[in-house]
């Protein structure tokens, strides 16, 4: 199975760290990203990735080069203008020939979810979509019946609210709702779940992060050392 890795946005909201250097090499821990998602795509027995490359390409084909000091197989969609993840997606198409099922990722998000859990889940849906539990943005306040205050939670994990995690176990069907421009999350998947087309797996404990601004970088250092120090 080959994995597909979004990695062609601007990241704007990580300027100035990405003015000259691409979301995906962003290091976290003194690692890249692209690093850390190779580990573990190779933890789940995917050595051949597709990179959807665009903003600054020519630094990410330099740093990953063909893939082998990786363990990889690494090959390039290259979008001469921006497509969004779905024209991204769909430009990758002829790299997928033969590939009746693939895994898709954005190249900005951290995880150890279990894969093959999406893989099992992709029967009858044309793609299912890892959910991950809403972390608050804000401390919450607990008070009781009497208008006490009884807990402090910092940043709870909201348990009964679902977000989409950026990864994807998606079939060869996918490229007739893929547009040639626009984002995959915007066009292709809110139709799909219309026509009942879309299958969800939630992983309530797994490790995950996305890394949009400077704060998530400093987050996810501090989770990744916290978990660390567990095992």
């Amino acid at each position: 199975m080959k994995a597909v890795i979004l990695a062609g946005g601007y990241g704007k909201r990580l300027r100035p760290l990405t003015t000259e250097k691409p979301k995906p090499l962003i290091e976290i821990a003194k690692k890249p990203i692209l690093a850390i998602q190779f580990e573990w795509l190779k933890n789940h027995g995917i050595n051949e990735v597709i990179l959807c490359v665009g903003f600054l390409k020519e630094k990410i084909i330099e740093y990953v080069g063909n893939g082998r000091r990786f363990g990889m197989r690494v090959g390039y969609a290259v979008e001469e203008e921006p497509l969004g993840t779905g024209g991204a997606l769909l430009n990758s198409e002829l790299l997928l020939k033969g590939e009746e099922r693939f895994v898709v990722l954005n190249g900005d998000v951290i995880t150890d979810l279990d894969i093959s859990r999406l893989v099992d889940r992709l029967n009858k849906p044309i793609g299912t979509i890892a959910l991950v539990p809403l972390r608050s943005t804000y401390g919450v306040v607990m008070i009781n019946d009497k208008g006490e205050i009884t807990e402090f939670k910092e940043k709870p994990i909201l348990k009964d609210f679902w977000i989409n995690a950026g990864v994807y176990c998606l079939n060869h069907t996918i490229f007739r709702y893929l547009p040639e421009k626009g984002d995959i999350e915007a066009t292709t998947f809110p139709k799909l779940a219309e026509e009942k087309k879309l299958g969800a797996v939630k992983y309530a404990t797994c490790f995950w992060r996305a890394i949009d601004v400077q704060k998530d970088i400093e987050e996810a250092e501090k989770d990744l050392s916290i978990r660390k120090s567990k095992i």
